[in-house]
């Protein structure tokens, strides 16, 4: 999938990978699509219901060898 910016969260913990998500995103530009790779796996269910509460899509979600990636376009 295409992206326009990635950000590494692997290694944190909640509330992290969500903090980070956010601020990346709030410098970004509408229709953009962030690349977030955690290692979390709470980052799971925290991510689907961070798009739901902000208006972003959660475009995928995938898991590769104990890594959990998601593509998030902002809204």
């Amino acid at each position: 999938m295409n992206f326009d910016k990635e950000l590494n969260v692997s290694s944190m913990s909640c509330p992290l990978p969500i903090i980070k998500t956010k601020k990346v995103l709030s410098g970004m530009e509408s229709n953009q699509v962030l690349k977030v790779v955690a290692t979390d796996a709470g980052a799971v269910k925290d991510m689907q219901a961070f798009a739901d509460q902000t208006g972003n899509t959660l475009l995928a979600s995938t898991e590769d060898h104990g890594a959990y990636i998601f593509y998030m376009k902002k809204k």
